[in-house]
Parts: C-alpha cells; sequence; structure tokens
C-alpha cells in the first residue's frame, strides 16, 4: 500500500459498533492509546473488518484544532 498521508497508524480493532448507515471502528494502537473512526458501513463491510484484525488509521486532514479547558 504505497498513499500521500503521512499519518499511518498500525492498530488492532478492539471494537466495531455498526449502525444504519455508519459503523464506528476502536483501535488500539502499539502503546496502548485508542483510535475511534467513523466509516461507512459499506466500507466496513467490503473491507471485511473484524475484532482482532490489524489495520492502518490513516488521518489526513488539512487542520488540526487544540483545545484548553
Amino acid at each position: 500500500m504505497r498513499i500521500s498521508a503521512r499519518n499511518v497508524l498500525k492498530g488492532t480493532i478492539v471494537g466495531i459498533k455498526p449502525g444504519a448507515v455508519n459503523t464506528e471502528v476502536v483501535l488500539v494502537l502499539p502503546g496502548g492509546d485508542q483510535v475511534v473512526s467513523i466509516i461507512t458501513k459499506d466500507s466496513a463491510e467490503s473491507l471485511g473488518l473484524d475484532v482482532g484484525k490489524e489495520v492502518y488509521a490513516i488521518i489526513k486532514a488539512s487542520n488540526v484544532m487544540i483545545g484548553v479547558d
């Protein structure tokens, strides 16, 4: 796989919550941090996602916002 995005995080799926249209996918990274992604239900099915499968979170964004209390 070759892509232009620079932020690629390899992780393992620890949770999948399918909805009517979208599916929430929760990954755990090697250090224990989690990444949550919302993708279409069709994409989740076509990728064959399942708990325990190793996947990549590919983050491509023009803006990253930071907030404080």
